[in-house]
């Protein structure tokens, strides 16, 4: 017997698992702890004009497969009409069978328009009119609300103000916190052109020169310690590969970058070596949570970006086969100076998972169990058989019940179903685990840990 599409048990294939999601699963809070929201969007309380704005504004996951169909740059991030957009993704979608987007796209119109029919080109305008009337009562705080939201976590860079998190919080009608995550990357991008210029700008935020490696390093721990005292329980390093590469002449290195003069590939290795283990330190001090991504090529195709920019959908994976052994490294040293803090280490590349779980296996605290955690399933990962990857993956090498779960890396404010669409996921690959005997049928301890992974872990973790 056939099952009927995205029904209520979508995902769930045995008892087991419709018992775990059901009562325990999607009872819990989401907590958000890495997106790309807009924090101003939340205070202001955006409301948006129609499904092509919320739905395809910005999204590249969504951009990437409309390229793949053949449809016209014009309809993706050109001067179409919202209309002729939205057409193009309704024609796009009956082809992404397989495709995590087929059920994201009906997660969301099933969730938060309520309806159940499928997009194509047939049911576009219905759908086009009925989501656009309905998204007049849907503003961001309320489909914040409405997905049961208890933490959001934005991105941000130690340059900001921080000002629109500051007027959240001065807001009582907010009741889901908002906090900001310390996202360095400008300050160890040192190769890149505008480095000077990001150098620049940390002084005028800060009010000190940076004229050498410790008063840049006493600047952004200033900026840190403005970002703890707003809220920030977690940073985020988006690393193309992972770096090591010990020297004793990073002052020397730094002035060269100031003074405009090219850098090897040596140097800016051992200039980032040195500031990834000085913030860890910080991090560890003030029991912030850091956060590595990594196996990126970012912007592969250079026409593209000079057209269109970065974050436009032109990334791919990068495999490098030294990254295991430079991942550990860098972990010891942070290690051997008593000061590794509470880490989640991410690769694009899912051929990474079983030497991520061996390598933070090596790095362990006893009086925190959890300490380094193998973080979610990531963007070209973030689908049914990527997650079920890196949760079997956690399971066979770790311990399952320690994870601290999913989040969005989104800048929708819809995407808050891929943490049911996680949460069926994880629900069925336990409940099958029970089902043939593997685990005995402990429905209490069971629901715990369900609970645990959806929720209670990242709340405990973090310290929200």
């Amino acid at each position: 017997m056939s099952t009927k599409f995205m029904d209520k048990d979508f995902l769930l294939s045995n008892e087991t698992a419709k018992t775990l999601f059901h009562e325990y699963a999607s009872k819990q809070p989401i907590v958000d702890y890495h997106c790309h929201i807009d924090p101003r969007q939340i205070y202001e309380d955006k409301t948006f004009e129609d499904i092509a704005e919320i739905w395809l504004g910005g999204d590249h996951y969504k951009w990437r497969v409309m390229r793949n169909n053949g449809v016209d740059e014009r309809y993706i991030t050109g001067d179409a009409s919202p209309y002729e957009k939205f057409q193009k993704w309704a024609e796009t979608m009956p082809k992404l069978i397989g495709n995590p987007l087929y059920h994201w796209t009906h997660l969301e119109l099933q969730r938060y328009f309520d309806i159940y029919e499928t997009l194509s080109p047939e049911t576009c305008d219905m759908i086009w009119e009925k989501a656009n009337e309905k998204l007049k009562s849907l503003s961001a705080r309320e489909i914040i609300k409405q997905s049961n939201v208890s933490v959001i976590c934005t991105t941000d860079d130690p340059t900001d103000d921080l000002i629109w998190h500051k007027k959240i919080k001065e807001d009582s009608q907010v009741t889901f916190k908002v906090l900001p995550t310390f996202r360095p990357d400008k300050l160890l991008n040192i190769e890149s052109d505008g480095f000077k210029q990001y150098v620049n700008d940390l002084e005028k935020v800060s009010g000190k020169k940076a004229n050498n490696l410790d008063s840049l390093k006493e600047i952004i721990t200033d900026r840190l310690d403005y970002f703890v005292d707003m809220g920030c329980r977690i940073s985020d390093h988006a690393l193309n590969y992972v770096v090591f590469n010990e020297r004793d002449d990073i002052e020397d290195i730094l002035q060269k970058a100031l003074d405009g003069k090219p850098l090897t590939i040596e140097e800016v290795e051992a200039y980032k070596t040195e500031m990834l283990c000085f913030l860890a330190g910080l991090y560890f001090e003030r029991d912030i949570a850091m956060q590595l991504h990594y196996g990126v090529v970012r912007n592969v195709n250079k026409k593209a970006f000079d057209s269109l920019g970065p974050d436009t959908g032109y990334d791919a994976i990068w495999g490098s086969a030294e990254s295991g052994v430079k991942l550990g490294t860098l972990l010891s040293k942070m290690n051997s100076s008593g000061k590794l803090p509470k880490t989640i280490v991410y690769s694009l590349n899912p051929c990474d998972n079983a030497q991520i779980e061996t390598i933070i296996g090596c790095f362990q605290k006893s009086e925190h169990p959890g300490w380094m955690q193998h973080g979610s399933a990531w963007w070209f990962n973030d689908t049914k058989q990527g997650m079920e990857a890196q949760i079997t993956e956690l399971a066979n090498m770790s311990v399952l019940g320690n994870f601290v779960g999913m989040l969005t890396d989104s800048r929708s404010f819809l995407s808050y179903t891929r943490h049911e669409y996680f949460r069926r996921i994880l629900c069925n690959i336990i409940g099958g685990w029970v089902e043939h005997g593997e685990y005995p049928k402990d429905i209490d301890k069971l629901g715990k840990m369900v609970e645990d992974i959806c929720h209670n872990n990242a709340i405990s973790y973090f310290k929200f």
